[in-house]
Formats: C-alpha cells, structure tokens, sequence
C-alpha cells in the first residue's frame, strides 16, 4: 500500500481543483480504486502504488491548469484522471486550449473527453476519420465544428454534409411533402448543428454562395469532391456499395470524416452495415485513415444517458450468450 499527501495554499484553491464540488473526491475513488481522505488544504491518497501516482498526477495536472487561469470543470477534472490513467498523454491546460470557431453569441466548441480531444486531433492530420460510438458522444457535432472551422481557415473551400435516407422505423413515402420536404428531416441534425456554431443567417449565405452543401448520400454518385471537408453522418445505415461509393468520392485537398453508431443499424434485416464493413477492411493500418472509438464515459448528453447505453450494451450481451 502507498500514501501521498498533497497540500495546497488554502482550502479554497483545492476546492478549485475539484471544480466546487467536493463530492468529487467520490471519482478519485471509484475510478482508481483508492482511499481518498480531505480537510481543509490538503487532500491524501492511499492504494496501490501505480494508482496513488495517478491520482497525484492528475492533481499535478490541474494544478497547472488552474494557476495558468483555467476554471475547472467537472469534465476537466474526470479528463485528468483519464489522461493520468492512461499514461499521461495529453493535459488539462491542452484540453481547455483546444478551442473551435466561437463568437459574439456562439460560444466555443471544446472537447469534453479525452478521446473527444483525440478525435479532433486525428481530423487536423488524417485524411479519412472514422468517428464511432454511442449516442452523444459528439461524433458529428465535433466533425462539424472541425470542418466549418478548415473551412472559415481556408484549409477548404466547402464543406460538404451528407447522410442516407434510412427510415428509423418510419416509412418516408408517407411523409407530406415532395422529395425534399421528405427527405429534409434526415438532414435537420446537421443543420441543427451548424446553426449552433455561427449564426442562422451566417450559415443561410454560406449554403446560398455554395460553400456549405447538405444532400442526402444518393446525391454523391458520380461526383468528385476536390478542396472540401466532407462528412458522412449515420454511417452505418449505408450499404457496402453505398460506404465504398462515398469513400472514392474523395478528390485533391479533400479530407473526410465518416460517424456511426454500429448498434443502431435501420438497414433491412440480412443487409450488412457499409460501416461494420468498412471497420473490418481498412482498420489494418491503411496510411491515411484512423479509426476513433468512442466509450459510454464520452457520452455528453444528460447524465442518465450512458446509465442508458449501458443497460442496453449489458442486455445485447446477454442475448448474444443465450443465442450463442
């Protein structure tokens, strides 16, 4: 068994570290498995030696952080015990620096998690990202604030978002409408998003002058996309043929990201997943692409949606033993 004590100047500047809230000590705990014991301005571990040199590390860690003037937040907090846990690549003061688009009305897109910072890494410098996960991990939301942000840099010269038209238990022919009130809805969480990032009419003049283009995927055929950013949300309710389709769209100055959630394939029963196929292809070291897997602790939605996640993960499991 190890011990370390760590003090600090007052107790309000450790309270500081723990972002207000002292429950968090609770974290420490059950994250690393150790005795964690405070009073006043010092805080003491005690466990296994590697896991106490965690916690201290991450302490170290937002410590930096906190006297550079970052506020810490219960996400930077949780993200220094990852980062401390995995081997300490990254930090803190990195993770609050890493800043997206922002302004007058629109706040900043920063990642919440360590493979959150990850995965926005991986798009400055790879030229196919594959974003896959859960729901509200940030796969597309993150994709978009990176590629609206290449192209305000002029890294690019459009963006270019698409998605399948797969009803999710819904039958679109009965939707009212033409062809593309129909299809419309499929496309609004991507226009949803970008109204987050910059304003509403920003972002009305940008798809007028061309430089922002929203179409469903069966629109990619036969073109070749040169100088954009361009994503493929919902992946995993293309085909094979569809994914493979997409993929060789890619011209000059390009780069892509591709987001899906396996678990939540709409495909007809006995059709493959263009992203379970994709995965099992190119994730073999292929120069150019990587792959970014999100977890249940990258969700960043309301806190019961990974408890959510979880209990569904834990339910599928079995079933596949019982079937199996």
């Amino acid at each position: 068994m190890a011990r370390e004590k760590l003090d600090f100047e007052n107790a309000h500047f450790l309270l500081s570290l723990l972002a207000g809230d002292i429950s968090l000590i609770k974290e420490i705990e059950l994250m690393l498995n150790l005795r964690v014991t405070t009073r006043d301005s010092w805080i003491n571990f005690e466990g296994e030696e590697d896991e106490v040199a965690c916690a201290v590390a991450a302490m170290n860690d937002l410590e930096r952080a906190r006297r550079n003037g970052a506020q810490i937040s219960r996400q930077a907090f949780c993200f220094a015990i990852e980062i401390a846990a995995a081997g300490g690549e990254g930090s803190v003061t990195e993770l609050l620096d890493y800043q997206l688009l922002g302004g007058r009305r629109c706040p900043p897109v920063i990642p919440r998690t360590r493979k959150q910072l990850a995965y926005l890494k991986s798009m400055d410098r790879q030229d196919v990202v594959f974003g896959v996960g859960s729901a509200g991990t940030g796969k597309t939301y993150l994709a978009v604030a990176a590629a609206l942000s290449a192209l305000k840099q002029k890294k690019v010269g459009r963006l270019v978002l698409t998605r399948p038209a797969v009803e999710a238990g819904e039958v679109l022919g009965f939707l009212p409408g033409n062809l593309t009130e129909k299809i419309l809805p499929y496309l609004r969480p991507l226009y949803d998003a970008l109204y987050d990032m910059i304003e509403p009419d920003e972002v009305n003049k940008m798809i007028e002058h061309g430089q922002i283009e929203i179409a469903p995927l069966a629109y990619m055929r036969g073109r070749t996309l040169n100088n954009a950013a361009i994503i493929l949300d919902e992946a995993q309710n293309t085909t094979g043929e569809q994914m493979f389709m997409f993929l060789t769209r890619l011209g000059e100055g390009s780069r892509c990201t591709i987001t899906g959630d396996p678990s939540q394939v709409d495909l007809k029963r006995g059709v493959t997943s263009g992203l379970s196929e994709a995965m099992e292809i190119l994730s073999t070291g292929i120069k150019g692409v990587e792959f970014i897997e999100f977890g249940s602790s990258d969700v960043v939605r309301h806190p019961v949606v990974p408890s959510i996640i979880k209990a569904y993960d834990e339910a599928k499991e079995k079933k596949q033993l019982t079937d199996g």
